[in-house]
This record gives structure tokens, sequence and C-alpha cells, in this order.
């Protein structure tokens, strides 16, 4: 039995459980689709009109697949019956050894960091978009050289003290109303993006033929390392497996969790997948090889306007997001900080201060949180400013959490449940691991050349889209 799942009777006390398999597949949806989406014309642009396609789906049979098997470990050591787990780490160490539930650890939260970085890159990226948008809209096409020369360092300073100010929030449980407005424009945004993509595809006649040239221009090198962070990309548009099994335990107990949630991870994963390769198949058809890192930056977009509203949606979208990922990251430092200095007065202090925009009224403000909190902002920031590259960071991103939190964990999990000994099934799971980590491997190795190469010509502190 699992000592570290929460106890059975929270059933009536303060973890409610009501969701339905409609709310599990909207809580998929919803962290699926995210900023990886704007990166997926251009991916599509690097393997083409087969290949393309052709890896979408794969990254989504393969997430489908192991997300099925993590589904089976919410409970153990029955799917069923056994003790639920309410987080990915709890059900790691109910199967695995302690020393694969540190491994967990050290994946989930450098994801969740890297993560962090990624958003205020994106977020920036799109600042500037909306700056030399405006800047051309004013000053005339001519005007295009000049515009080109916005600051990206004060547009990130400012998110990040937007940042910095919504950290202090104990968690997010004080502000759903911001994860609620980050959802809604995260499908805003992704549907204006396609909608313009088909339009601009329309304008030129609607045919393929003269738009397309695929990557023939690059040198040999260069395009390998392109279809590598192209396949880093996707992967990491796919990202989900962290917040699985915490979806998993907002679900009814009738009928078993696992089966509602493999139906939810069935129909979240198959819509987004549709929704995918619509959007990089339209990004491709309008812009071919020119397809930009975010389709969102794209020259001649449709109306400025309408692409300001779409980057206006994206930016509140991570400003959302960002607190998504980095409140796991304060709530462990700030237990791993109370018990290493349980008597410090620092640590111990504490103030009330009344917030009238909250649910609760108030919040309980400690001194060392707030700097901590700030510290991690500031660290995040300054790695961003450092290495301001976006298909490369996604890519990198994609590569390192891939493997190890879809498919790995899910697969060792599922040997260890089903007690699964070496023969013909188990040496079909363990390929298909292997393929998975040869995969990031390579689309590691691709992503941090490129950072690598691009830091060499670069200018510091200029965010590359």
């Amino acid at each position: 039995m699992n000592k570290n799942a929460a106890p059975e009777d929270v059933e009536s006390g303060e973890h409610e459980r009501t969701g339905t398999v409609w709310t599990a597949t909207a809580h998929i949806v919803t962290a699926v689709i995210g900023s990886g989406v704007l990166a997926l014309a251009w991916s599509v642009a690097q393997l083409g009109w087969v290949a393309g396609p052709l890896a979408l789906a794969g990254f989504a049979c393969v997430t489908y697949y192991t997300s099925t098997l993590l589904a089976n470990a919410y409970r153990a050591p029955h799917p069923v019956t056994g003790t639920r787990n309410r987080t990915y780490m709890d059900a790691v160490r109910s199967y695995l050894s302690p020393r694969e539930v540190f491994m967990c650890g050290i994946a989930q939260y450098v994801n969740l960091w890297g993560t962090m970085v990624g958003y205020t890159i994106t977020a920036t990226i799109s600042m500037v978009a909306i700056r030399r948008s405006d800047c051309i809209h004013r000053n005339g096409a001519g005007a295009g050289v000049r515009c080109d020369n916005t600051s990206a360092t004060v547009l990130m300073l400012a998110f990040s003290i937007v940042q910095v100010v919504l950290s202090q929030f104990p968690g997010l449980e004080h502000i759903t109303w911001l994860s609620v407005v980050a959802a809604v424009m995260s499908f805003a945004y992704s549907f204006i993006g396609l909608g313009l993509s088909v339009a601009e595809w329309v304008s030129h006649g609607g045919h393929l033929s003269g738009r397309i040239q695929g990557t023939t221009a690059a040198s040999s090198s260069k395009k390998l390392w392109n279809v590598l962070l192209a396949l880093g990309n996707i992967a990491f548009a796919y990202t989900f497996a962290e917040v699985l099994i915490e979806i998993q335990d907002t679900l009814k107990p009738s009928p078993p969790e696992n089966k509602t949630m493999k139906k939810a991870a069935m129909y979240g994963i198959g819509a987004t997948t549709i929704f995918y390769i619509s959007v990089g198949c339209a990004g491709y058809a309008a812009f071919g090889s020119d397809a930009p890192g975010n389709i969102l930056t794209a020259s001649g977009l449709g109306p400025f306007w309408l692409v300001d509203i779409a980057n206006m949606c994206l930016i509140l979208h991570l400003i959302g997001a960002y607190q998504v990922y980095a409140q796991p990251i304060f709530a462990t430092m700030e237990r791993w900080i109370s018990s290493r200095w349980p008597e410090a007065k620092f640590i111990n202090s504490a103030y009330t201060v009344s917030v009238p925009l909250i649910q609760r009224g108030s919040v309980t403000v400690a001194p060392y949180k707030l700097v901590l909190r700030t510290v991690i902002v500031v660290a995040t920031t300054v790695v961003a400013m450092m290495i301001p590259f976006f298909n490369a960071v996604l890519g990198l991103l994609g590569a390192f959490s891939f493997w190890p939190l879809t498919v790995y964990f899910p697969i060792s999990m599922h040997i260890a449940q089903e007690k699964i000994t070496k023969g013909g099934r188990w040496y079909l799971l363990q390929g298909l691991s292997m393929v998975c980590l040869m995969i990031s491997v390579a689309v590691g190795i691709g992503s941090v050349t490129d950072i690598v190469d691009s830091l060499k010509v670069a200018t510091p502190f200029k965010t590359v889209s």
C-alpha cells in the first residue's frame, strides 16, 4: 500500500472529485494547446508534406498510448481498487525505486523551469511583434528597417515584473480567474493563427505550386539541425504527461478513473492532433519554406490589428501559464527551506495583506517567500535574455521532457504494475522506450548545437523568433 497517497476520506472533505470525461478532456486540451502550436508551421516546413503530418500523428499515437499506461498508475497496486496517487511523483514512488523517483523529480522540475524560460522568450517575441507592427502601420512599409531595431530587453523586463507581482500570491487557488483567462486566450490566438494562415493561402490562389520550396535552400547540416528542432518542437507541443495524474485526481470514482481518463486522453489528443495538423499544414501552405518559427511573427500575415490581437492573447495566456509552471517550483523550494531551517525567525515571519481582486480577499505574505520567488523569476529572466531563441529552446524542452515523462516512467510503471517479465511484450515496450530515447537525444544534440551556433552571431539580449 502506498503510504504517500492521500487518504480516501478526502472524497467528502478538502478534495471533492466531481470530474467527468468531458471536464478531463477540457483540461487535457487546455494543457496541451499552448505556445508550442505557434511553431508547427515552421516544423512542418522543415519536415515536408509527408513527414510533417506523419510526425505529428506519430507523436500523438505514442503520447496517447503512454497516457493510457500512466492512467493505470493513478492507483497502486491495482489500477481500479488500489490506493490513489495524487501526483506524478507519488505514482513513480509507488512503483519504482528511490533513484527513479529522484530522476523523475529532476526531469519534472527542470522541465517546469525550462518552460518558464520558454514562455518568457515567447511573450517577449509577441510584444516585439506588436510594437514593430504598430511602428510600420504609423510610418509606412518603408520604415521596416527602423522598426526592426526594437529592443526586447525592456519588454522582457516588463513581463518579468508582472510575474514577480503574480508570484507573491501563495498559490493558484488565489488567482483561478487568471487560469480561466489564460485558457480562453490560448484558444483565441490559436484559432486566429489558423484563420490568418488559411486566408493567406487563399489569397495566393489556394494552390501549392510555387509556394512550397521545402528546405532545399539550407545546407545539409543546417537542414539536419532544423529537422531535429522540428521534432523537438512537436514533442514539446504534445507535452502534458506531468499533469495527467493531477487531472485524473479530479475525476469521480465511478466509473473507474482509469477508464474515464483513457477516453478523455483519446478525445483530447485526437482533437488536438487534428487541430495541430491543420495549423501546421495551413501555415506551410501559406508561407512555404519561409514559414517563421512563430507563425504570429510572419510578415504580411493578415490585417495588423488582428495579428496584434492574437499576439496580445498569447501574452495574456503566457502570463497565466507561467504561474501554472512556477507555483510548483515555489512550493517545493519553500517546503525544503522550511524543513531545513524550521526555527529561523526570517522564515517564520508573515504578514496579512488585503487584496480586493482575489477570491479570499486577503493573502499572507512571508518576507522570505517574497525574496525567494523574486530571485527565481529574475534568474529565469536572465537565462531567457542569454538564450532568446524560440525554436531552439522549445526543441530542447521537448527533447528533455518527452522521453522521461511521457515514455520512460509510464512504461516502467506499467511493467512493474503488470509484473511483465522478459519476453515478447517486455521487449516491445523497451524497444518503444529506446526509440523515443534516441529521438530525444538526437533532438537534444540538434537543439544545443543550434543554440551554440546562434550564440556565435546573435546580439546579446535580443530575441530571435
